[in-house]
């Protein structure tokens, strides 16, 4: 993994401490304003936000500029493809309804009473390469519809599967928020990932299934009639939409129909296959949807494991070393899907790519908020602040874990962007990862992830999602999924605790 750029031999101002520290205080207070009372999009208030920092710390213009744009640069390198092929590799599990099948299949097999477990073991394995919104989006119809069907509380089966999302996507690469955290601070993304899914599944336990089972009682609620999934065969179903119309279908797909009929090229409202060349398509294979969310994770995991047991400069270590690369596993996965999930299924190689492409628009806006944030850390690095707050942390004989916890706890509480605070939080404390060893890097990368997710409320776009899927009033979101991510948060910072002591 390319790690971001590094703090200057030299500072870029000769301010002294308190004032590094004021800039540091009134840049991310800008940031923290501008996004929770000016409502202005995070990708604008962090680069005025790191113009607040640079201009106080007395940075000269020209230099806070181009330390700005160098964090961008190099973060948009080292994680804006990664963040790209997980979203492609999501948008074809959606789309070709392998995820479904996942979801389908294991529900089937299970008692109402193991319902709750199962929801939660779906929901992490679902979320592996899915953003949280768009698993949230896939998933949580059809954990309306299972309430239904089996006569189960909602929030006995909701609140596991919300929580399978939530720790993966703060805990688990390759989502943005533990790439951003282990780019920053050079840590090793097999080590993070392997010890990431140690800390998950105790953390998924306790704030799933456990705290779900208790908070049914005192949070009733009945899935929203409107949202119960009602999924559409695209390709037994050509009538034209309006060109423009940006209807998704009823479960949430991230590709339209109008996607399908107008993939860029030729007439509006032409089909994409000649009328003659029309295939029917069928679900993916049940092996090959799990194969789709393993393999990237496998391959990761084994160039960690070959780094433990393998001898540098061997044929086997070397072999390891480049399939394990996280651009060539997720670039193995999305080939993999494109295979047995896009044609093997029926689907023509134009509604394919129509599906790549359609999963891209999404995270546009978590790419540039993300590369912001970079620029932000790194007007933060060179500016000196980083130095700073390493030596006030050491003279206070504070443990970097716990502090890195706490900055991401108190920016994710002001700003509820677990993206800007995992960012913010990782570049102050990213000088004090040059004095860990390599496995402590990975567990302040994880202690930062845990920190990020803590008490989402109604500053967090994550909280009305689910206030509006399960039909909740403000209240009862806080009652549940407020304290479910303040579990994950908790819980999982402890988990982080003990395996320091082991390590």
């Amino acid at each position: 993994m390319v790690t971001l750029l590094a703090a200057p031999a030299e500072p870029l101002t000769n301010a002294g401490d308190t004032q590094l520290v004021l800039a540091a205080l009134l840049g991310i207070a800008a940031v923290v304003l501008l996004i929770a009372w000016g409502k202005v999009h995070p990708f604008l208030a962090l680069i005025l936000g790191a113009a607040v920092l640079g201009v106080v710390a007395a940075v000269p213009v020209d230099k806070i500029v181009t330390s700005f744009s160098g964090g961008v640069g190099s973060t948009v390198g080292g994680v804006g493809l990664l963040i790209a092929l997980g979203a492609m590799i999501g948008g074809l599990l959606a789309e070709s309804g392998g995820a479904d099948g996942i979801v389908e299949r294991v529900v089937g097999r299970v008692s109402g009473s193991a319902l709750p477990w199962a929801m939660a073991g779906v929901a992490a394995l679902i979320g592996l390469p899915l953003f949280f919104e768009v698993g949230v989006v896939l998933l949580v119809p059809i954990v309306l519809l299972v309430s239904l069907r089996v006569d189960v509380p909602l929030m006995k089966i909701g609140i596991p599967a919300l929580a399978g999302l939530s720790v993966l996507h703060g805990l688990v690469p390759p989502h943005p928020g533990p790439l951003v955290a282990i780019d920053a601070l050079g840590a090793n993304l097999g080590q993070t990932l392997a010890l990431g899914l140690l800390v998950a599944i105790p953390t998924v336990i306790i704030a799933g299934p456990v705290f779900g089972t208790l908070i049914a009682r005192y949070v009733p609620a009945t899935a929203p009639a409107e949202l119960l999934p009602t999924r559409r065969d695209v390709a037994a179903d050509r009538s034209p939409t309006r060109p423009g119309d940006g209807r998704a279908d009823a479960d949430g797909d991230l590709v339209t129909e109008d996607d399908l009929l107008n993939p860029g090229t030729g007439r509006p409202g032409a089909a994409i296959e000649e009328p003659a060349g029309r295939r029917s398509t069928r679900p993916p294979a049940l092996w090959a949807a799990v194969v789709t969310v393993l393999l990237p994770v496998v391959l990761m995991l084994l160039r960690a494991i070959g780094e433990l047991t393998l001898d540098e400069g061997t044929a086997g270590r070397k072999a390891l070393d480049i399939v394990g690369t996280p651009i060539i596993a997720l670039l193995a996965g999305v080939i993999f899907a494109m295979i047995f999930l896009g044609y093997r299924s029926g689907f023509s190689r134009t509604q394919v790519s129509g599906f790549l492409g359609g999963s891209l628009p999404p995270i546009a806006g978590i790419l540039l908020i993300v590369a912001a944030g970079g620029g932000f850390k790194q007007v933060l690095v060179d500016a000196g602040v980083g130095n700073l707050v390493a030596d006030a942390a050491e003279g206070a004989n504070l443990s970097p874990l716990l502090l890195g916890w706490l900055v991401a706890v108190g920016i994710r509480v002001a700003t509820g962007s677990a993206t800007v605070a995992t960012i913010t939080a990782a570049g102050i404390v990213a000088p004090l990862a040059a004095t860990l060893a390599g496995p402590e890097v990975a567990l302040l990368a994880l202690a930062i992830g845990c920190g990020s997710l803590f008490f989402s409320h109604v500053n967090d776009a994550g909280f009305w999602l689910v206030k509006e899927y399960f039909g909740l009033t403000v209240g009862q979101t806080i009652k549940s999924w407020s304290v479910m991510e303040t579990i994950i948060s908790v819980v999982g910072f402890l988990g982080v605790l003990l395996l320091d002591v082991f390590i």
